[in-house]
């Protein structure tokens, strides 16, 4: 019998030999012949292309997302459905005194002037127009709403009056609007939601052209600055007004000085009566109203009988000696007066083109001057709210309710009465100087 140690000895024996066998095999068909080379990179190369192949998906996947995505565009705002003008200049070299920068305008919205940028060594480049960036503008100037009559204008920057300038009572109506009379002339004129000063619905204010858009524009690039002329086909302001007017306004911006004229010209064929007039909202830069100083003409002050309503008495009061005396040399502060009144009969100064108004600002050290340099200019509006941060100083052919029954028959309450085909021009030099170095005194 067969000894099972010996069997097990065999059977080892024999494995060992196939082992050595195969790894013989392996050696001969693989490591000589390079298959293991050709295996090792073709595994290589399928790792590499996979990875490719995912990379390429993820990099299509990605592709096709931003051609499903919108392309991003500038967002352009247009007050009035009308592009803006920015009459802009540079900087000048070396100068060390404060100079106008640019002016932006909405020929959309009456040629409104919602900012005015200006370099002050104290502090920069600031804003001097009490005004939303023109983003929240474009969306408040919607022309609807509250805006209907247009009234948001008088809300922002410096809006052009037209063809009245600042308020008119008359006889309420059951629309919501008011009746006025001119020589025997039924005028209805709409009213806003609130006018410029507050009041709610009282008063037709701000006249007509808030709203409306121009018919042409032009711009001209000045050796330092520019010039912008917009013009307006308006009409009879949508049956509102007498016969039908056009008008023209100019902008021109230089370094110190910004001047405007406006042109109304009757192009119908009965006489109309034509007020013009300028509201711009200053910024109080410092935030202290009460140190602000302001220098107005030697005049009258037309009474406010409500102060409530703005209602006018008719009577026209000195104001030397009084709260409402500006005409010192170096101006008064406002201190804690709380002004809404019209100053008329303006006295030219000697060496001035016309009446000349200041307000300057100690502790931002700059002053704006105003000068107006047409004869039809006859009223001096200031707007100056206790709580607000901005102080309004309007140049105005009319007086405030210029067609009101509280008014002398021999008082020439400012509107100028065009007959066809006839023109009236209103200009106004804005300057602005450093104090301590004001222009030559005109007064």
């Amino acid at each position: 019998m067969e000894d099972p140690r010996l069997s097990r000895m065999y059977w080892a024996l024999l494995k060992e030999w196939a082992a050595k066998r195969r790894r013989s095999i392996w050696h001969v068909a693989v490591m000589r012949s390079g298959l293991l080379t050709v295996l090792v990179l073709t595994l290589l190369l399928a790792g590499l292309a996979f990875g490719w192949r995912t990379h390429r998906l993820g990099q299509f996947a990605m592709l096709k997302k931003q051609l499903r995505a919108k392309p991003k565009q500038d967002v352009v705002f247009r007050p009035g459905g009308q592009d803006v003008i920015k009459l802009q200049r540079t900087q000048m070299v070396g100068g060390n005194g404060p100079e106008f920068l640019s002016a932006t305008l909405l020929p959309g919205r009456g040629m409104n002037m919602l900012q005015i940028s200006a370099y002050l060594p104290k502090m920069g480049e600031v804003n001097l127009l009490a005004s939303p960036p023109l983003e929240s503008a474009a969306e408040q100037l919607s022309g609807s709403g509250a805006d209907a009559a247009g009234t948001k204008s008088l809300a922002m920057g410096a809006a052009i009056e037209a063809p009245w300038a600042g308020r008119i009572y008359g006889t309420r109506t059951p629309d919501g609007g008011l009746t006025a009379v001119w020589r025997g002339v039924h005028l209805n004129l709409p009213t806003g939601v609130k006018d410029s000063y507050g009041l709610d619905g009282a008063a037709a204010a701000g006249g007509l052209l808030l709203k409306e858009p121009s018919t042409s524009v032009s711009t001209n690039i000045m050796p330092d600055g520019g010039e912008a002329r917009a013009t307006f086909k308006p009409g009879d302001f949508d049956g509102h007004w007498l016969s039908k007017t056009e008008i023209t306004t100019t902008v021109e911006l230089s370094g110190r000085v910004i001047e405007m004229r406006i042109v109304a010209h009757n192009v119908g064929d009965t006489a109309e009566p034509i007020g013009i007039g300028w509201h711009p909202r200053f910024a109080i830069l410092s935030g202290h109203r009460g140190q602000m100083l302001l220098r107005l003409p030697e005049g009258l002050r037309a009474e406010v009988k409500d102060r409530r309503s703005g209602e006018l008495s008719g009577r026209l009061l000195p104001v030397t000696g009084t709260e409402y005396d500006f005409t010192r040399r170096e101006g008064a502060q406002l201190g804690a007066l709380n002004l809404d009144d019209s100053f008329v009969q303006l006295k030219r100064g000697m060496m001035a083109d016309g009446p000349v108004a200041e307000l300057r600002d100690p502790e931002s050290g700059y002053g704006l001057r105003i000068t107006a340099t047409s004869p039809t200019i006859k009223a001096l509006r200031v707007y100056a709210p206790l709580d607000g941060s901005y102080i309004s100083i309007e140049p105005q052919f009319n007086y405030d309710d210029p067609f009101g029954h509280e008014w002398a028959k021999a008082e020439d309450t400012g509107m100028v009465v065009l007959q066809p085909n006839q023109t009236t021009q209103w200009r106004v030099r804005l300057e602005i100087f450093a104090l301590g170095s004001a222009p030559p005194e005109r007064f």
